[in-house]
């Protein structure tokens, strides 16, 4: 049965359809809500609560994107409103005024591996580190993230390009032990 298929049984309150589709995407979306909270217990309620908004808005659901990817979506919403709310201080920083150079070179010493850009991608800001796991390992493009962040896209692209800056310069760290 095709999701789309499944997605019309569901909006019909179809539980076996609901529990299909569930199953479907649990474990696809328990990895993207692992990436943004780290905890598999967290993410468990992180995907847990995404897939009861997901039924609750179903009917909003138009298939203008893939299920997946809409499902994808509510799952990065509900990780980030997950860890703000373990994080009640947030500094804000207005970064509207700064002219933005596009710099799509995300290449690093082939010497480098998965999991030391990992670990540098943990040591990011916040503020950075959603915006750059978004672009680059779940794929969203600028319009994206600065919806689902209520971000404007000048401040999303600056984000991606000081937290692309402090990556490579935590890589460079790491690699050389003086960053020269």
């Amino acid at each position: 049965m095709f999701p789309i298929e499944l997605v019309n049984r569901c909006k019909s309150n179809d539980r076996r359809a609901q529990l299909k589709l569930y199953q479907k995407y649990c474990d696809g979306m328990f990895c993207v809500a692992m990436r943004f909270v780290k905890n598999p217990d967290d993410a468990e309620d992180v995907l847990q609560e995404a897939f009861i908004k997901a039924f609750e808005k179903l009917h909003q659901f138009s298939a203008e994107v893939t299920f997946g990817a809409w499902l994808k979506r509510i799952v990065v919403n509900q990780s980030i409103d997950f860890l703000k709310s373990k994080r009640q201080e947030v500094l804000g920083l207005d970064e509207n005024y700064v002219h933005i150079k596009t710099d799509d070179d995300w290449s690093v010493d082939d010497d480098i591996n998965v999991d030391e850009v990992k670990q540098a991608m943990e040591r990011l800001p916040e503020k950075y580190k959603y915006v750059v796991l978004m672009y680059l390992v779940e794929g969203f493009d600028h319009s994206e993230i600065s919806q689902v962040l209520n971000l404007t896209e000048t401040t999303c692209r600056t984000r991606l390009l000081r937290g692309k800056a402090l990556l490579k310069d935590f890589l460079k760290h790491k690699r050389y032990g003086t960053g020269s």
